[in-house]
């Protein structure tokens, strides 16, 4: 990076900063600082809530899965009109009738205080190692970007650990709200700025394949009935519309930005805006992939190390980034990868303050006497938990595969096990907090088999390859794909919770 592009990436770190400062001073009770007094502009909210479920992880994700692997991963979006449809019109309207601060308020109203503390304490476990993974992959991408060594990724975690705490902590979800947006701009400007100077470099548009790349790309069908076939149409539509729709329904990183907004109709508004970007920066990043693979296949003695393009994939756009953007354009880039990381941290970390607050020391007696107390705490606590997410960034890096399905393995473990503690309080007449614990241990453990398949089931008996093992290519050879995380956590947790909510259900009276 040159002097230009380090200049571009501080001013925009402190500007950030400056940002948290100037909300936080208006600031006088929680309610301002947890949901923004509940009357935001829902166009800011959804845009928010497209970058902190976009990440680094996906912005690095995407490119890289799309340039090693093929773009079938793309048709996920073909699922995003039925997603709209059961978040706006099934799952708004009854939580925007329930306003909360904590989205676990309403498990307590129907299955009681322990499956509350069930659903906060899985939120609070998700979302950890959610943020660590997210801050590790983003240093590896950084030091990789200004030509550092392994040795500084623990250093570039606290930075951007320490900026992303800072303007968080001050600001509240105001302040989040609006670097979201920053941070939304540099994101998609970045993407842009790669896909012009890949054009610019090859004279025009070349690098776009007009076949299937199979020297480089997976054999990904529509359907298969084999469960390690990695990656499937039909399975891309179905574990992304289940991950989105079970995010918002039990996430307290979505619920908290709906009850930001004034009702079910501006909730929706949100919504739609959050998957209309979703989907602009995520063909655009799949756009990014293919002009990467154009750029090599055209260069191949540019490539960052040795073997083929396939092995390489996740680490190609960094690479590309660091060494073959003019400056300035590394700068803005670099600076949208910064910008992705903290956009998610600082979600994560003032919805995990909320549910800290709300959920453990206020619901069991610990809250300070005054308003201006309660702020003051959440702030301290939102430092804690920011330095726990940067002491949990240096273990998730032995999670296995590359950065797709290293996502999967950790997000989709407990997405949809969370989102049925909802189905069951909120749809289940007859459900019970016994019956609700069963589903959900039945739950977890389903997604923990498929996920880490290898572990569990020895090797995949297609290939003969243990399931931590790669081929030459870097393929994942798991005997179950990371696709199935979600379908199978979903199936058995309801089945195994309605039977179980049946059996335990209170005998009726003679």
């Amino acid at each position: 990076m040159a002097p230009v592009d380090w200049i571009i990436l501080c001013l925009y770190a402190i500007s950030t900063v400056g940002l948290g400062w100037y909300f936080g001073r208006k600031q006088s009770d929680t309610s301002e600082y947890f949901v923004g007094s509940g009357n935001m502009n829902p166009l800011l909210i959804g845009v928010s809530l497209f970058a902190t479920l976009l990440s680094t992880i996906t912005y690095l994700a995407l490119p890289g899965e799309t340039l090693g692997k093929g773009p079938i991963y793309l048709t996920n979006y073909l699922a995003y009109p039925f997603i709209y449809l059961v978040i706006g019109f099934v799952i708004l309207p009854v939580y925007m009738r329930l306003r909360v601060t904590s989205a676990y308020e309403l498990l307590e109203n129907r299955l009681g205080l322990s499956i509350r503390v069930l659903g906060a304490a899985l939120f609070l476990l998700l979302r950890l190692v959610w943020m660590s993974l997210l801050v590790y992959l983003t240093a590896k991408a950084i030091a990789i970007m200004i030509g550092a060594g392994e040795e500084m990724v623990p250093w570039i975690i606290v930075v951007t650990g320490i900026f992303a705490i800072t303007y968080t902590s001050l600001g509240g979800l105001k302040a989040v709200v609006i670097t979201d947006l920053m941070q939304t701009i540099l994101l998609y400007g970045g993407a842009l700025l790669v896909i012009g100077t890949i054009s610019w470099k090859m004279g025009g548009f070349g690098w776009f394949p007009t076949e299937w790349q199979g020297e480089v790309w997976d054999s990904q069908p529509i359907f298969s009935l084999d469960p390690s076939t990695r990656v499937t149409v039909i399975g891309s539509i179905l574990s992304v519309f289940l991950w989105v729709v079970a995010t918002s329904a039990g996430d307290q990183v979505s619920v908290q930005r709906f009850m930001a907004t004034k009702d079910a109709k501006t909730a929706r508004r949100a919504t739609a805006m959050q998957l209309i970007i979703g989907m602009v920066v995520g063909l655009t990043l799949g756009v990014v992939g293919m002009a990467l693979l154009g750029y090599f296949q055209a260069y191949p003695d540019l490539l960052p190390g040795e073997g083929s393009i396939g092995s390489q994939a996740d680490k190609i756009f960094p690479h590309f980034i660091a060494f073959h953007l003019p400056p300035v354009v590394t700068g803005l880039v670099v600076s949208g990868l910064f910008a992705a990381a903290m956009s998610s941290i600082d979600s994560g970390v003032n919805s995990i303050t909320a549910v800290v607050m709300t959920d453990f020391l206020d619901r069991f007696g610990m809250k300070p006497d005054t308003e201006k107390k309660h702020i003051r705490f959440a702030r301290i606590l939102a430092i804690a938990i920011g330095v726990v997410v940067v002491l949990l960034s240096a273990i998730v890096k032995y999670i296995p595969g590359n950065f797709m399905a290293v996502t999967n393995k950790t997000v989709n473990l407990l997405t949809v096990p969370i989102a049925l503690l909802f189905f069951f309080a909120l749809w289940v007449p007859f459900s019970n907090a016994r019956g609700v614990w069963v589903g959900t241990i039945a739950s977890v453990s389903s997604a923990l088999l498929v996920a880490f398949s290898g572990s569990f089931f020895g090797v995949n008996p297609a290939t003969g390859w243990f399931a931590f093992s790669f081929g030459a290519e870097g393929i994942d050879l798991a005997p179950v794909s990371f696709q199935w995380i979600a379908p199978v956590a979903l199936v058995v947790g309801v089945s195994v919770g309605l039977v179980a909510c049946k059996v335990f259900s209170p005998k009726a009276p003679a």
